[in-house]
């Protein structure tokens, strides 16, 4: 099973200049969630939603693909991300408030642990994220997964973010990041350098993902790159999130998930990387073909396979 732990929200998509907002279920790690699922996957995804009519909407999205929701159930507004589209790119400006409580430790079926973006940085919840990454990295017996997924407008300058992401690195197994992320935290640093020294930190798999550069993933023992997938681009919405829940389907498959499993990750053999890396490249470029983030169920991954 896998337990996703961060923020859900409410995208609100600019349509014809900004005259017209389309909304969209969102949030970085309830979109992993929601590709999860949609691959087949038992997930849950321990979040805060109001009780609004945005939190419903987010709520029944996410269950309709089989996510089970969990968390916090209080009186607040359901956060939301206004995302500004400029040739199908995104920049997002935020109103959230992310305080998910103290989190209980993981249930024993649990292979996988992921987290990330403003759910490891913004307070006063990411203390608790943080303490539950930390707690089951010493438990040993899940994969844990982290995306910074950084938010710019939301972390200050990238001096002070950097200390807090490093250090979710060096926690984690398998780290997925994207090239305009590190240009934000390293800037003028090439990405391979510092995915990299990243893998040094603790890290069994790191991974870039370059948009139309493709992709980069390095373990101890390998380096592989990838090119794009030709597309016809609708938006980016979600598109990185749809990555990451290919990559971690992708290891579920593989038998490379799990605490005990940890030493088999970090050897992942080419052929299985590149099959793994390909198939979440797919995932991503299916949602970038579509509006907002809306990741593939596997039938509709299968059947573009056996279309190829």
């Amino acid at each position: 099973m896998f337990v996703v732990v961060g923020e859900a929200l409410v995208d609100l998509v600019g349509q014809r200049g900004g005259r017209t907002w389309v909304a969209h279920p969102g949030g970085s790690p309830a979109n992993v969630a929601l590709g999860l699922a949609r691959l087949g996957n038992p997930v849950t995804l321990v979040t805060r939603l109001g009780r609004d009519a945005f939190g419903n909407m987010v709520r029944s999205h996410l269950e309709g693909s089989g996510v089970r929701v969990a968390g916090p159930d209080d009186e607040i507004a359901t956060s939301l991300a206004i995302a500004t589209l400029a040739a199908g790119v995104a920049s997002y400006d935020f109103r959230i408030e992310w305080d998910v409580g103290a989190l209980a430790p993981l249930p024993v079926e649990t292979r996988c642990l992921h987290t990330g973006s403003l759910a490891t940085a913004l307070p006063p919840g990411n203390g608790h994220v943080i303490d539950l990454v930390q707690r089951e990295r010493e438990r040993g017996r899940a994969t844990i997964s982290y995306d910074p997924n950084v938010r710019p407008a939301l972390l200050g300058a990238a001096e002070s973010a950097r200390p807090e992401i490093e250090r979710l690195v060096a926690l984690s197994d398998v780290v997925k990041v994207s090239d305009e992320d590190l240009r934000w935290l390293y800037p003028g640093r090439p990405d391979e350098d510092v995915a990299r020294a990243w893998l040094a930190s603790g890290p069994a798999l790191v991974v870039i993902t370059r948009g139309g550069e493709g992709v980069y993933a390095v373990t101890r023992y390998l380096e592989v790159r990838r090119p794009a997938v030709p597309i016809d681009l609708v938006d980016t919405v979600g598109a990185g999130d749809s990555f990451s829940s290919g990559l971690l389907d992708g290891l579920r498959r593989a038998d490379l998930l799990g605490g005990p499993r940890r030493e088999a990750l970090a050897r992942i053999d080419r052929t299985t990387l590149l099959s793994i890396v390909d198939a979440a490249a797919m995932v991503a470029a299916i949602t970038c073909s579509r509006p907002g983030a809306d990741p593939p169920t596997r039938e509709e991954l299968d059947a573009v396979a056996k279309g190829r």
